[in-house]
């Protein structure tokens, strides 16, 4: 099992452009626990695993662990969620009923930005 979870987790942090140390710092575990999973000395544990399905909604449990199902896992399924909508509907829709206190931009090198719009 970990060399195939190595490679997925490889494909995890392709597919969302993190280098091992920016992935780590994002799901909030040490820097050095990248790199022995990466390197093999070490296996996942639970609360790995588990801060990456928190942290990247996209990644699929039995994906990650047995490479069974797929990666990104697929969103349609559910119609009603505004992630799958546009971003003008979703504008239009929570601008008629709610007012925008904030804005945070988060950039590809880890780094964000925050907006308030009203100050």
């Amino acid at each position: 099992m970990n060399i195939d979870f190595i490679t997925r987790l490889r494909h995890i942090l392709s597919h969302y452009a993190l280098s091992p140390s920016l992935f780590a710092d994002q799901i909030g575990v040490p820097r050095s626990s990248m790199s022995h999973l990466l390197s093999g000395r070490n296996k996942p544990s639970l609360d790995f695993v588990l801060k990456i399905i928190d942290k990247f909604p996209d990644v699929d449990l039995y994906w990650l662990l047995k490479g069974r199902g797929s990666f990104p896992s697929k969103m349609e399924s559910n119609p009603s969620s505004p992630l799958t909508g546009d971003l003008s509907s979703i504008k239009s829709s929570v601008m008629d009923t709610k007012k925008i206190d904030r804005v945070i931009v988060f950039y590809e090198d880890g780094t964000f930005e925050s907006y308030n719009p009203s100050k």
